[in-house]
């Protein structure tokens, strides 16, 4: 079965095509412009490839399995959202908001996480090749399992991250971290 088409999404009464140009003019401060409120919404297995959701309301929402490569994501409030499985490959999460999101088993290589909120976001299985998380708050998130090779951890607090089962040797980890502390869960 292929992915679903915007089109044929609705919430709130209205498709989430309607949703996305509302959103487009509110961002650029057009009238008649609302900022999207997608809280709640089933968008899984959707083809949302390149979609600029910069700054909208995603909280609870399902992407489980969903084409989000290239996604514009700065800001946008993910709490709670489900992105297991979801290909998330080079997305821009800026700033973005995803306090006990799951990204289990996600394709998110490329992903620029710079500054987000990632508190206990399930990472579990996930590809995370080339992710930027410098700043971002990691504390509580579960990266056992995943797959970060040649990410960048630099100025992150890794405290209370766990990086259990996870292969760090190409990974740019914080200055003076000691690699026995990957294994220790809150070091």
């Amino acid at each position: 079965m292929g992915l679903r088409k915007l089109k044929n999404i609705k919430h709130g009464g209205k498709t989430l095509t309607e949703i996305l140009e509302s959103h487009q003019r509110f961002f650029r401060g057009q009238e008649g412009g609302v900022r999207a409120d997608l809280t709640g919404a089933d968008i899984s297995h959707a083809d949302l490839r390149e979609i600029n959701l910069s700054g909208a309301i995603l909280r609870n929402t399902n992407f489980e399995q969903s084409d989000l490569r290239k996604a514009k994501l700065p800001g946008a409030d993910l709490s709670g959202a489900k992105l297991g499985k979801a290909d998330l490959r080079n997305a821009d999460l800026t700033e973005a908001i995803l306090p006990g999101a799951d990204l289990s088993e996600a394709q998110a290589s490329g992903i620029e996480f710079f500054r987000c909120d990632l508190s206990n976001v399930n990472f579990q299985n996930a590809k995370l090749r080339n992710v930027n998380l410098r700043l971002a708050n990691v504390h509580g998130a579960k990266f056992s399992g995943a797959d970060m090779g040649v990410a960048i951890l630099r100025e992150t607090d890794l405290t209370g991250a766990d990086l259990s089962g996870v292969d760090l040797t190409t990974t740019l980890m914080p200055k003076g971290y000691a690699g026995a502390q990957a294994k220790i869960k809150g070091a």
